[in-house]
């Protein structure tokens, strides 16, 4: 259960910080996910070209993720994302 919130915690944190380097504006949840959604897609890419590292590493990969599925959603539904 803990580790649920923290995950939740972390994702709504790079969610917060990626939306900041994307100038993305959307709300509290919307950042929650993700965040979430690009900490599985940097924690993914980072396994593939086998880069890992501490704490600080692994948020810098989940913030990277995010700013790519930003970028993506941008993509699919325009620059209003």
């Amino acid at each position: 259960m803990i580790s649920i919130i923290i995950t939740i915690l972390v994702g709504a944190l790079v969610g917060w910080l990626a939306g900041m380097i994307m100038k993305s504006k959307h709300g509290f949840w919307v950042n929650c996910l993700l965040g979430i959604l690009g900490a599985i897609l940097g924690d993914a890419l980072a396994g593939a070209l086998h880069i890992g590292g501490g704490f600080i590493v692994e948020l810098l990969i989940a913030i990277g993720g995010t700013c790519i599925v930003i970028a993506i959603a941008r993509l699919i539904m325009g620059k209003k994302f």
